[in-house]
């Protein structure tokens, strides 16, 4: 039972996180296109599809080379689908 406890905690936690980062993100995006006088969207389309696409690729990267094909298979796959 304690470990289903803690990964409740850790659950929860990473889900907070989520939350914060996620906000922190958005309004660092909204504060670069006013600092650049760019539109919102256009930030959103490139810099955060960028900042959110770069750690999967990386996964996918390092997965080949480490000739785990299957798992950067399924990187691509599923970050593609979602």
């Amino acid at each position: 039972m304690p470990e289903l406890i803690m990964i409740a905690i850790y659950i929860i936690g990473g889900l907070i996180l989520l939350y914060f980062g996620a906000n922190w993100l958005v309004q660092g995006a909204i504060t670069l296109s006013l600092y650049l006088g760019l539109s919102p969207l256009i930030v959103g389309l490139t810099v955060v599809a960028l900042g959110t696409s770069i750690p999967e690729a990386l996964v996918s990267v390092r997965a080949a080379i480490g000739h785990q094909g299957g798992i950067a298979l399924g990187n691509v796959i599923g970050s593609n689908i979602l």
